[in-house]
């Protein structure tokens, strides 16, 4: 039994380059909690969602994680679009001024 959340939550992870034990870490959710997940033996609930989302690494995962969506020009991305892993997203803003 694997769940879409379960599976968003793995891509983020591999996404950032992180082992199950670091991204334990960060997110204050035990390592056994995040197998469980991954397999798909659990459905991380709200309080875990809340944990993940509310992480600097991870909030720009939040509109993806919870509805499919991205919407780049705010920063919420998809993993398979993480420039730059652990750093956060890149701006791509310019310091040119316009108008």
């Amino acid at each position: 039994m694997s769940s879409e959340l379960s599976e968003k939550l793995k891509l983020i992870r591999e996404a950032e380059n992180l082992s199950q034990a670091k991204f334990a870490d960060l997110t204050g959710i035990s390592i056994s909690t995040i197998k469980k997940y991954e397999v798909g033996i659990m459905e991380p609930g709200g309080v875990t969602l809340r944990k993940i989302t509310t992480h600097e690494v991870f909030k720009k995962y939040t509109l993806w994680l919870m509805s499919d969506e991205t919407n780049e020009a705010s920063g919420q991305i998809a993993p398979a679009l993480s420039p730059d892993g652990q750093n956060g997203t890149l701006s791509r803003r310019s310091a040119k001024k316009v108008g």
